[in-house]
């Protein structure tokens, strides 16, 4: 399995205590399989770093935009990372990508109308390591630098403008309904 993680730097050998606790799949390395999104979604001039993973002998924990989802997402927000593998991979949750000013996971919303909002938008996969045991599994195979083209920021700034419009009009709704 090919997968990518942006930053400043090259990250030859990954550190799976260096992520954020309460970040959506928890503490780990986040990386995603889809590289076109993840150039596309880099600051200008970053440095895209590419991996191989060694799947078959790691423990992969799979996820789909569904309640299981929405509820790991929301302990490990708080810290309660409650699921145990060496792998988690599925949806990035949108809130993280587009800036929906923290509504998600204030505790405004009711359940149902948070995962109603973080199903809107297009489905990006992250995968995250989360043990040793599969960071030893993960082979660097090399970086290159993104400059990022006046097409592709075009590009990104109408998915979010897309994503906003869905959010705001679907937000108006879960809000009538209290």
């Amino acid at each position: 399995m090919l997968l990518y993680h942006t930053s400043d730097i090259e990250i030859p050998k990954p550190d799976i205590h260096f992520g954020k606790r309460n970040a959506d799949f928890g503490w780990g390395f986040y990386l995603s399989p889809d590289r076109e999104f993840t150039c596309r979604w880099a600051r200008d001039n970053a440095v895209v770093n590419e991996y191989e993973l060694d799947y078959p002998l790691a423990d992969i924990h799979r996820l789909v935009r569904d309640i299981e989802w929405f509820q790991y997402i929301f302990n490990n927000r708080r810290g309660k990372d409650t699921l145990s593998a060496d792998v988690i991979m599925g949806p990035i949750a949108n809130d993280t990508i587009f800036d929906t000013l923290g509504i998600i996971s204030s505790g405004f919303l009711k359940p149902e109308g948070a995962l109603k909002l973080l199903m809107i938008g297009p489905e990006y996969t992250q995968v995250v390591i989360k043990t040793q045991q599969a960071a030893d599994k993960l082979r660097w195979v090399g970086a290159k630098r993104v400059v990022r083209s006046e097409a592709a920021a075009q590009q990104l700034r109408e998915e979010q403008k897309k994503y906003q419009e869905a959010f705001l009009a679907e937000l108006e709704r879960i809000t009538e309904q209290k």
